[in-house]
Order: C-alpha cells, then sequence, then structure tokens
C-alpha cells in the first residue's frame, strides 16, 4: 500500500465548521484514551448512538484525513465500544495536535 502523507484536506475553516461532526466531537465523548501503535485507542459507553455517530466521524474522516486507518470494536455482551486510530510514524503527534485545538 502506497504511504500517504499526513495531512488533513480541510481549509482551517472548513475543520472549524465541521469540528462537532469530525473527530474531536466523538471523542469528547470518550471515557478513557490509550496510546497505541502510531496513534490511540478511545473507549466509549456501549450504546447505540455512539456507534452510530462513531460510523458517521470515520466515514467523514476517511475522506479529509485519508492516512488514516480506523478499527471499531464492540466487546462481548454489550461491554464498551472501542475506536483505534492510528497511521503511518508521525500519526499520534497529528492526532495530538488535533486534539487541543
Amino acid at each position: 500500500m502506497k504511504e500517504l502523507p499526513i495531512a488533513c484536506e480541510l481549509t482551517p475553516a472548513e475543520l472549524e465548521a465541521r469540528r462537532t461532526g469530525l473527530l474531536p466531537g466523538l471523542l469528547a465523548q470518550a471515557r478513557e484514551r490509550v496510546p497505541w501503535r502510531n496513534g490511540f485507542r478511545w473507549r466509549f459507553a456501549p450504546s447505540t448512538e455512539v456507534l452510530l455517530t462513531a460510523v458517521k466521524t470515520i466515514d467523514a474522516e476517511r475522506q479529509c484525513c485519508r492516512f488514516l486507518k480506523f478499527v471499531l470494536t464492540t466487546e462481548p455482551d454489550g461491554g464498551d465500544v472501542w475506536l483505534e486510530v492510528t497511521g503511518p510514524d508521525g500519526t499520534s503527534e497529528f492526532l495530538s495536535t488535533l486534539l487541543k485545538q
């Protein structure tokens, strides 16, 4: 697979306008953040709302931050929801910067 540049294709104004519908809006609901290989994992309450929001967020993010890899996991027996966001070297730093804005 070719390596994509670590860059968001949205302008700062577009990013600000869409912030609540993108990754920072979803991650504000997380119960926990865990450093992960070239990224992070976030733990969420087990709910249909979280799952639907996660899927919509992943769909939006994959279009503007094409270098990101998403893994959405639901634990057995109605357990927590986990979202893993990773990418090439430098992705952890990119995510940390994005989430501070």
